[in-house]
């Protein structure tokens, strides 16, 4: 690759990026001075600016962590001078949001800035006790600690909980703009979140390749070029339907595409359409050549690196933009309801059978997942199918079974009212956390994965040789055990319902989202542990399998009778101040919660025993027909030398 081209890249990133932020900014009305109070056209100009360096910071360090998990070998040069990379971009990160931070204080702060006592008191207190303060200040720590992670850690399972961790840093940026009060406050914050988050792996990953170009050597370009292509496809769908739902939310109607925000949108979604078609030209015709090439590849695809970076700087600097610029839908909606006061949204129609199914109200991350998770299983299955192997047809039925009805939990009649309704929440609990695993632990995935996914020998780690450290660990022996399966299985419903988690988890999105995750994995852990197919380090005889199954049939049946006969809300501050002119009252509801915890419940935990049995009889039988086997090989020794045992007591007595 030409030394040019190396610089030209990333410096195109950035001209286009401030260049396109600068015209949007003025194009929008985001940087006339306000009519009561106007902060300087430092602040005012500043503020965006430092913003857009914060978001490059975060794409620079997240991208190139994800590339070293899942694209890079710790046997080659390329893995320190990656890391090397994402301690900068850290670095450079916390400083842009220390700064940012400290802008949008002035943005707020109507006194000139002093070198005094109080100066430092009033920013203390913007930093610890609002908001947006608690959010820059988090963001800076965030990117401070994974800095100095980026420089102490080389172990490769570590710098994946660092990932993760670095990953955690966006979400107060989510939390932030538009999306905190927005109609549809909870789709607005998902589809940020998730734009911010894929976005910074395709930016960030793209950036990552150019910079370490030089020290591929000869035949590695061709392998991350292909592991980040991949990425990148995965990365541009979220990106897209998630910048569709934020545009949806914000413009509203397709006459206000002709607004100043509609045109920058259109703007971004030329950008957009721009990069897919880079990344299909990639994918299609010069990722192949560069595997083959032996010079790292022709100066046209690198070029072609430069003018996509371009048009990732477009789409970064009118993104910034956006968030500043007044959007044609109004942000906040007076209302006096209760239902509007605590949920952000209008309490939805009185709930019948029938509206459990016709009422949707759509999670794009669930969407996603579920998507992923249904495609990702039929192409392993059909990659068995193209070399020949045999996959149970009914494994497949039972995965998009489980997808199908997690899809609906997640989005359909049960998600609209689980808000209003402590009987629409447990069920949902009941249905993710017994229902839904039932039908997934059945279906192997784990198996198909290490089936169906190609093993790497060149020492970097894909899905394969992750899922392999996983199922290995002494983590995946511990929580698979049946004892500490069933443990947190069924303790968690005393941890979440009688503490502040519940609260959490009700009232706030992020907390939800949690909350859908904890109950899938537990629920999942303890089928697994029972009738899993998959493989774990240890398993448990069929006889305790079933006295688990029992323990925990009646601790179910024990925690559903307490709330079918308590007299207390358990959540008296929001199920009992809703308002809601429709439907039982809370205590009733919440008794009736409980009556679904007990029965609804307790029948996935029969399908189980009986399945449970059902394995112990055929493991019999197949012990039985082992052992005629046997016999018939070697003329049943066994019995004979028992015989001649017995025959040698009956002698000496």
């Amino acid at each position: 690759m030409p030394r040019l081209v190396r610089i030209a890249g990333p410096a195109l990133l950035l001209v286009v990026a401030f260049a396109s932020l600068l015209v949007a900014l003025q194009y929008g009305g985001a940087a006339k001075a306000p009519l009561v109070f106007d902060p300087g056209a430092v602040v005012r100009y500043g503020l965006p600016f430092a913003t857009l360096l914060v978001n490059l910071g975060a794409a620079a360090t997240i991208g190139a962590l994800v590339l070293l998990c899942f694209a890079m070998s710790d046997r080659e040069p390329e893995f320190t001078k990656t890391l090397d990379i994402a301690a900068g971009a850290a670095g450079f990160w916390a400083v842009a949001s220390g700064a940012t931070g400290f802008l949008t204080f002035m943005n707020f702060y109507y006194e000139p800035i002093t070198f005094d006592s109080k100066f430092g008191a009033v920013l203390g207190q913007f930093l610890a006790g609002t908001g947006l303060g608690q959010a820059w200040l988090a963001t800076t720590l965030v990117a401070a600690v994974v800095t100095v992670l980026c420089f102490a850690v080389r172990n490769r399972t570590v710098l994946l909980f660092v990932t993760l961790f670095a990953g955690v840093g966006l979400v107060p940026t989510a939390l932030q703009g538009h999306s905190a009060d927005a109609a549809g406050h909870d789709a607005a914050t998902t589809s940020l979140g998730l734009h911010l988050a894929f976005a910074a792996v395709w930016l960030g990953g793209l950036l990552t390749i150019v910079f370490i170009r030089t020290t591929l050597d000869r035949g590695r370009i061709g392998p991350i070029l292909s592991r980040y292509s991949t990425l990148a496809v995965i990365c541009f769908i979220v990106v897209a339907l998630s910048g569709y739902v934020n545009a949806a939310l914000r413009v509203g109607t397709l006459a206000a595409l002709l607004t100043p925000y509609g045109i920058l949108v259109l703007v971004k979604v030329f950008a957009l359409g721009a990069l897919g078609l880079f990344g299909l030209v990639q994918r299609r015709f010069l990722v192949a050549r560069m595997l083959r090439a032996e010079n790292g590849g022709s100066r046209f695809f690198w070029w072609l690196v430069a003018a996509e970076l371009a048009f990732m700087g477009l789409a970064s600097g009118v993104a910034v933009a956006l968030a500043k610029t007044q959007t044609p839908v109004a942000q906040v909606k007076v209302t006096t309801t209760p239902a509007y006061i605590l949920t952000g949204e209008p309490l939805p129609p009185e709930i019948t059978f029938a509206r459990y199914f016709t009422v949707w109200r759509f999670d794009l991350l669930w969407m996603l997942v579920v998507a992923f998770l249904a495609f990702f299983y039929l192409a392993g299955v059909w990659r068995l199918h193209k070399r020949g192997d045999r996959w149970p047809w009914y494994r497949t039925v039972l995965w998009i079974a489980g997808l199908a009805l997690l899809f609906y939990v997640t989005n359909g009649g049960v998600n609209a009212y689980e808000k209003y309704l402590f009987s629409a929440h447990m069920l949902g609990h009941m249905v993710l956390g017994m229902m839904i695993p039932v039908l997934l632990a059945p279906a192997a995935p784990i198996t198909l994965a290490l089936r169906a996914i190609a093993k790497r020998s060149d020492g970097s780690r894909g899905p394969r040789e992750w899922i392999m450290l996983a199922v290995h660990s002494r983590v995946s022996g511990v929580l698979t055990n049946p004892i500490v399966a069933a443990a947190l299985f069924a303790g968690s419903l005393w941890v979440f319902y009688y503490t502040p988690l519940f609260s959490w988890a009700t009232t706030d999105h992020i907390g939800h989202t949690w909350m859908i995750v904890h109950f899938l994995i537990t629920g999942y852990l303890f089928v697994q542990s029972m009738i899993g197919v998959d493989p774990v380090p240890r398993r448990a005889s069929y006889p305790l399998r079933l006295l688990i199954l029992l323990a925990t049939m009646a601790f179910h049946a024990f925690f559903g009778l307490s709330l079918m006969t308590g007299t207390g809300l358990l959540l008296a501050d929001w199920y009992g101040a809703m308002g809601r002119p429709w439907g039982p009252s809370a205590i009733v509801d919440q008794q009736t919660g409980g009556g679904i915890a007990w029965s609804v419940g307790e029948i996935p935990t029969i399908i189980l025993a009986i399945t449970v049995a059902v394995m112990w009889s055929r493991s019999d039988e197949r012990d039985a027909r082992r052992l005629d086997r046997k016999a018939e090989r070697d003329g049943d020794a066994d019995l004979a030398e028992y015989n001649e045992m017995l025959r040698k007591r009956a002698e000496r007595a």
